[in-house]
């Protein structure tokens, strides 16, 4: 079993990062991209009330679970909005999701 995955991030301006992710703590992505200080506001601290902590699923949705009824209201409220969206406070890490790519969205 893995205690670590590896997801790859882009930012507003463009710039990739590689996160080296510990599976062991319970993290969400937006708690991974806090902790590396990327650009990801996530003002409500991980509520789902706030969005800003959108991003897009570059590759790799199918690793992760579905989006729960408040994310997915929330998520169709934005005009940034596509299908690949998804609120990075509501996304656990798990071993599945090794490999996976995200962009953060522009708020």
């Amino acid at each position: 079993m893995k205690d670590e995955i590896t997801i790859t991030v882009t930012d507003q301006t463009g710039i990739l990062y590689t996160l080296i992710c510990p599976l062991e703590m319970g993290l969400t992505l937006k708690d991974i991209c806090k902790a590396y200080e990327l650009p990801m506001e996530a003002m409500c601290g991980g509520m789902a009330i706030c969005a800003t902590c959108h991003c897009y699923v570059l590759n790799g949705m199918t690793s992760m679970g579905e989006k729960n009824d408040v994310e997915d209201a929330l998520l169709s409220e934005l005009f940034t909005s596509k299908e690949t969206s998804r609120l990075a406070c509501q996304v656990y890490l798990t071993a599945q999701m090794d490999g996976l790519s995200i962009e953060i969205a522009a708020n």
